[in-house]
């Protein structure tokens, strides 16, 4: 009995919670900083998968930082510290990068994708510069904080 009382409960909790859901109501969207989180984690994963010369990991992640500049430049075309809009910066500080990054993945070169990587890196710093977050820099990874993770690529 205890336990119908308890899931009737949870359900009717549930149900108002719902309908507290208007028609007006905007669905989630990820605040700047929280794409940043990934976008950084992307960086760091694209790093990791670059010099260990995991071309198809390598392509993913660069797919998926690009899909975040995308939903950053979209979600929050302006931010309170600068007046410039967000997708022109992106576009004046990533978009050099990340097509440099790109080719170098595409032709599988290690080299080029460390220099591309590092423009890349520079552009964010760049960014942040321009929004007046210049205390947060951005730096190419010295280990691995994905244990869980392989990136060598399997042979």
């Amino acid at each position: 009995m205890k336990t119908r009382l308890a899931l009737l409960s949870c359900l009717l909790l549930g149900l108002a919670a719902c309908s507290r859901l208007g028609a007006t109501e905007r669905p989630y969207a990820p605040g700047l900083g929280e794409i940043m989180t990934l976008t950084q984690m992307r960086h760091a994963k694209l790093w990791l998968a670059g010099s260990h010369e995991n071309w198809p990991l390598a392509r993913y992640e660069l797919d998926e930082l690009q899909e975040g500049m995308d939903d950053a430049a979209k979600l929050h075309p302006t931010h309170k510290n600068t007046s410039v809009p967000v997708p022109q910066l992106i576009d004046s500080t990533m978009k050099a990068p990340l097509t440099q990054l790109g080719e170098a993945v595409k032709t599988e070169n290690r080299e080029r994708f460390v220099k591309a990587f590092d423009a890349l890196t520079q552009g964010c710093n760049g960014c942040h510069q321009a929004t007046k977050l210049g205390f947060n820099v951005v730096t190419r990874p010295v280990g691995n904080p994905y244990v869980n993770q392989a990136f060598r690529p399997v042979r």
